[in-house]
């Protein structure tokens, strides 16, 4: 079972996200589609998602599609700080926290270690 599975397909910010997961000892899974995501979310039950709004792999509709299904796992969306529409469409769509990717980056520690099991 992993502890948190994330939508990003920025190799920049998967492979921040990669390492702080190694220094927190948090599992996860990294997709690069929204079907993985998804499919990965059903299969493994982790304790939160991280999505990147800015994701090409259709982000915001696997959130829509993930709530639809009655997912309950918690959602951490990031982008860009002057997408306010986008930041909106998430929290609608089920993101329980939606934060720019300045303060994503800030917190990630601290964002992984609360998933841990």
């Amino acid at each position: 079972m992993v502890d948190v599975v994330v939508l990003v397909d920025d190799l920049f910010f998967q492979s921040k996200i990669v390492e702080t997961a190694r220094l927190t000892g948090i599992t996860l899974a990294i997709c690069g589609t929204g079907d993985a995501f998804i499919s990965t979310i059903e299969r493994e039950s982790p304790k939160l998602a991280i999505v990147d709004l800015n994701s090409r792999g259709g982000a915001l509709n696997a959130l829509e599609r993930l709530r639809a299904s009655g997912n309950q796992t918690p959602l951490i969306g990031y982008l860009s700080h002057v997408q306010t529409e986008l930041a909106e469409s998430a929290k609608a769509a089920g993101c329980r926290d939606v934060m720019p990717r300045s303060k994503f980056t800030a917190n990630l520690a601290a964002i992984l270690s609360g998933a841990k099991t």
